[in-house]
């Protein structure tokens, strides 16, 4: 199964379980096939990359990174430009730049690269126009290290059941989205798979299936972002070391923030309202820390495992303002 078609899967499963939880437990939302946390190669053969005003920038990081093999490109479906002028070495004739001046020429030679909706990317890249990926994913991670400054742009697909991404991180690690931007219209926001140290900050991620999706990822860091009008505003499953801090999460119709089988994280600081669950977490979830949070207007506003109690999985719900939880006492005062 190649990433795209995993991709897919996942996310099919996940929107399919959804559709019963009015007659079962939240915890169908994350039901998955062996296959689903194994990421493997992207195959992006029907995405749209027809539009030449969907532009980004990409600039290398860091010289040292090597570059996107011809093998993962093709498989993506992604048309990765890259400059070997930047490689040429100083002719001796010619006084030896700087350490900072040939860095400065680097990123100049390297600046021509640029990628569309469904293109792979990686070092830094740059929005410089939205993105209106009409039929296909938006912008897929092929390098460690990369760094997407959406520069307040936006990036929209086509619908939420159209079973497209907004941004995929497969098995990519140390990816750093910076807003302000926007995320809408897709399945999947962002979808991480096997990726290790993800940040995503001041993005507002409205419109999806779900907001952010994290399967077999350690570190992902969610933060003050603004997340609303979701079925679920962030989804982990089978991960660990998750921070989801600082956020504005309104309007998530089916849940705030679920947890599954997803140990030693943390969800800190946010506003989550006006969702079926507000933060769920499933009996397989462990030792992770759900505090100061403000947790109101959800039919359930903290559901530990549909009323288990707290000392068998050893979650920790610590000064949450909030009205009713599942077992009761897990808010301040109640």
């Amino acid at each position: 199964m190649n990433q795209k078609n995993t991709t897919r899967t996942i996310l099919a499963i996940v929107i399919a379980a959804a559709l019963v939880v009015s007659v079962g437990s939240i915890t169908a939302l994350h039901t998955f096939s062996a296959d689903a946390t194994k990421p493997k190669h992207n195959d992006d053969d029907d995405n749209d990359n027809s539009n030449g005003d969907n532009v980004v920038n990409t600039i290398p990081q860091q010289p040292q990174l090597a570059p996107l093999s011809m093998e993962t490109a093709a498989n993506s479906g992604g048309n990765v430009e890259s400059d070997d002028s930047a490689s040429q070495q100083v002719q001796p004739q010619q006084p030896q730049a700087q350490p900072q001046q040939q860095q400065a020429q680097q990123v100049q030679q390297a600046s021509s690269t640029n990628a569309a909706c469904g293109q792979v990317v990686s070092g830094v890249v740059n929005l410089t126009a939205n993105l209106n990926c009409s039929s296909g994913d938006g912008i897929i991670v092929g390098g460690p290290n990369t760094v997407i400054n959406m520069n307040g742009f936006s990036i929209t697909g086509p619908g939420q059941d159209s079973s497209k991404v907004g941004i995929m991180v497969p098995n990519v690690d140390n990816v750093v989205v910076n807003g302000p931007g926007s995320l809408s219209n897709f399945q999947a926001g962002v979808l991480l798979t096997g990726a290790n140290g993800f940040k995503i900050s001041s993005v507002i991620l409205s419109n999806n299936q779900i907001g952010t999706f994290m399967t077999g990822a350690d570190n992902a860091q969610v933060q003050q972002n603004i997340i609303q009008g979701n079925s679920i505003g962030v989804a982990s499953h089978s991960s660990t070391g998750a921070a989801i801090d600082s956020n504005l999460m309104n309007g998530n119709l089916l849940a705030g923030i679920t947890f599954v089988n997803t140990q030693q994280s943390s969800i800190e600081m946010n506003n989550v309202v006006g969702s079926q669950n507000g933060v769920f977490l499933d009996g397989q979830s462990k030792q992770n820390t759900i505090s100061a949070n403000n947790v109101l207007q959800n039919v359930i506003d903290l559901n530990n495992a549909n009323g288990l109690p707290t000392n068998i999985n050893a979650n920790q719900y610590v000064d949450n303002s909030c009205e009713t939880s599942n077992p009761s006492g897990l808010c301040i005062g109640r």
